[in-house]
């Protein structure tokens, strides 16, 4: 019996000292080192597996394919200097942020733009639809979820069609989000011309073990001049025809303008990261970053976006967040269907609430996935605490990822507040500076208050420790969720 406590002894040691090695070995926030640390120690076994295939971080090789994927300098050059040749470069009213984007993320302010949002599939994908049917040049795609069902084959018949009229087509899907899709579900739009690719990450994931890092953006390009993005995957379920979830609340924003040109940027840095074939490499020509009238806008909106990735540790959409929580002065309004804030962000949100800010916060209420579900609920009864008006969506499911700042700055896109989509998603989120776009949000966040409840002391009270326990644990793993 000695021996046996003896040799059990060994093992813990020898297992935490390598667990030590392991964790430390890479640079981590303290959050995600800890949650790492802890799982495991207490797994020794399943614990290094599932480090394995989602705790290494993305390889080099990937970084490197990533990084050489980017359009030229003098390329990229050409395309800003395309955008300032017909417009002003212009300065954001709120000039803590402006500074912060054009010094630390070179970002090209563009105002020549129209945008209409959309906050429910039928509408989405009716009006979408409508622009790929009037496609005449080329078509750009990329979801991370692009299932097989109606809407799914509705959308690829439409591909294949216009591939067939001549339109040039390019899709890029994460199988992992797309139910396990693969190019047998793309045939015909491939045999018709079209060109459809996995995304860089997806590329054997189990060999490259990089089965944490996914194509979260959703992204449409239309001739250079029209671009979608927002919330919205493909699926019969984001049209609100799941029992499990029922009514699907989300946003999307269709922008028609030089706004189109940066969202061009971000999905031909993916394609050419993601080719195996260097025949499909992109290069900038003028039909992908067309000239735009100024003709067409009468209203002109201004609009700055950000694109951010576990290739770099530059974390550029969560410190753009956390630029615009810091300088809010009057209201905080946020929907995310995910709310595991990083230390950062939550103290940002924490200090805003002090300085007398209106923190609003919207969530579901049901689970899509239990652990981060439970993670949000931990989150959320923190941050009600600390005076945040906290609203549990219950009309159905609200996958919506915005933010209202104030009376100016609006926020759409695809990236959650989690340290998910903070560290580990490819994500793509839109920073709009004007008043009635503002107003707009504050008006659809008002009529999706008359279907959500707030949060109390007496709920929070209610919960039982077994639930509770469920949700400090959530929150002690939330960084690798």
């Amino acid at each position: 019996m000695n021996y046996v406590l003896l040799i059990i002894k060994i093992i813990i040691l020898i297992n935490s000292i390598i667990a030590l090695w392991t964790v430390f070995k890479k640079q981590r926030t303290i959050s995600t080192t800890w949650a790492w640390l802890l799982t495991l120690i207490i797994f020794p076994i399943c614990g290094f597996l599932l480090y394995s295939f989602l705790g290494r971080g993305i390889d080099n090789k990937s970084k490197k394919i990533i990084k050489q994927a980017t359009i030229p300098d003098n390329q990229k050059n050409y395309i800003n200097s395309s955008i300032k040749a017909y417009e002003k470069r212009l300065e954001s009213r709120d000039g803590v942020f402006s500074q912060y984007l054009m010094t630390t993320e070179n970002v090209i302010f563009t105002q020549n733009n129209k945008i209409s949002f959309y906050y429910n599939g039928k509408d989405k994908f009716d009006r979408l639809f409508k622009d790929l049917y009037n496609a005449k040049e080329t078509i750009h795609v990329e979801y991370y979820s692009f299932f097989n069902d109606n809407i799914g084959r509705k959308f690829v018949s439409i591909l294949e069609m216009k591939a067939k009229e001549g339109v040039k087509i390019r899709l890029i899907y994460d199988p992992w989000g797309s139910g396990g899709n693969h190019k047998e579900f793309f045939k015909k739009l491939i045999s018709n011309g079209g060109i459809v690719i996995p995304f860089i990450t997806s590329k054997n994931f189990i060999t490259k073990r990089r089965l944490n890092y996914h194509l979260h953006r959703k992204i449409v390009v239309i001739d250079g001049m029209i671009s979608w993005t927002g919330g919205f995957n493909v699926g019969d379920q984001y049209m609100g025809h799941s029992k499990k979830f029922g009514f699907w609340r989300d946003t999307h924003g269709r922008i028609f303008g030089y706004g189109t040109h940066i969202i061009q940027e971000t999905f031909i840095k993916d394609w050419n990261a993601s080719i195996s074939n260097k025949e499909y490499f992109i290069k900038y020509s003028k039909l992908l970053f067309p000239e735009i009238s100024s003709a067409y806008f009468d209203n002109k909106i201004k609009i700055y976006t950000l694109s951010s990735g576990p290739d770099s540790n530059r974390y550029t959409i969560r410190n753009a967040f956390l630029q615009v929580f810091m300088s809010a002065k009057k209201l905080i309004w946020i929907q995310t269907p995910y709310l595991v804030p990083d230390d950062a962000i939550y103290t940002a949100i924490s200090v805003a609430l002090q300085k007398g800010v209106s923190v609003k916060i919207m969530i579901p209420n049901m689970p899509d996935h239990p652990f981060i579900f439970r993670a949000t609920q931990y989150y959320a009864n923190l941050l009600h605490k600390e005076g945040a008006e906290i609203y549990l969506y219950d009309k159905g499911f609200i996958h919506a990822k915005t933010i209202v700042i104030d009376d100016r700055i609006s926020i759409f896109g695809s990236t959650n507040q989690d340290v998910r989509s903070y560290e580990l998603n490819f994500e793509i989120s839109s920073f709009i500076d004007d008043e009635n776009i503002n107003q707009e949000f504050k008006n659809q966040y008002k009529l999706d208050i008359d279907n959500s409840k707030l949060l109390t002391d007496a709920m929070i009270n209610e919960q039982n420790i077994w639930l509770k326990f469920k949700q400090h644990f959530s929150r002690l793993i939330s960084p690798i969720l």
